[in-house]
């Protein structure tokens, strides 16, 4: 005897219980669930109204775990494709290029902790920043900082390969 598959609502419980996610990302994954005459709309709409679904919550969440590690136009990218309304993802934006210079010093600090001796490794050292999401000002803030900054600065960390 096979037990009854949950319903839509407490699979969508399931996931958020699990972590934060967005209506657009909940909607897909609970669309591979749905049978006919469900109603994934309503689902989410109650879920909204109840408080489990947040918007605002979702992006808070997504830019905690990814701040640490990542720019604020990878961050932003990534709040657009879970269809986060633009209002949102702007002020999230606002709020991340206040500090990207100093977070884009760390990442840097934490992957490569020492000026690029050659031409080659400063593209390469600016090339991962980039790929990371940091912007053009914020890299260009790094690598002047790096090259003016004392030699054995105590405040250094060793890189991580």
């Amino acid at each position: 005897m096979s037990t009854p598959k949950p319903s839509l609502k407490a699979r969508a419980l399931r996931y958020l219980a699990a972590r934060e996610h967005s209506r657009h990302e909940l909607a897909r994954k609970l669309a591979r669930h749905a049978g006919e005459g469900d109603d994934i709309g309503a689902v989410l709409d109650w879920l909204q109204a109840s408080k489990f679904l947040s918007e605002p919550r979702f992006a808070e969440s997504l830019v905690n775990r990814r701040v640490a590690r990542f720019g604020s136009s990878r961050i932003v990218q990534e709040l657009q494709s879970h269809g986060i309304d633009p209002k949102t993802v702007a002020q999230v934006k606002t709020n991340l290029l206040i500090d990207e210079d100093e977070r884009a010093w760390h990442v840097w600090q934490k992957k490569f902790g020492s000026l690029a001796a050659s031409a080659a490794e400063s593209a390469k050292q600016g090339r991962f920043l980039q790929q990371r999401g940091f912007s053009h000002g914020a890299i260009q803030s790094v690598m002047r900082r790096a090259r003016n900054r004392p030699a054995h600065d105590p405040a250094d960390h060793e890189p991580v390969d």
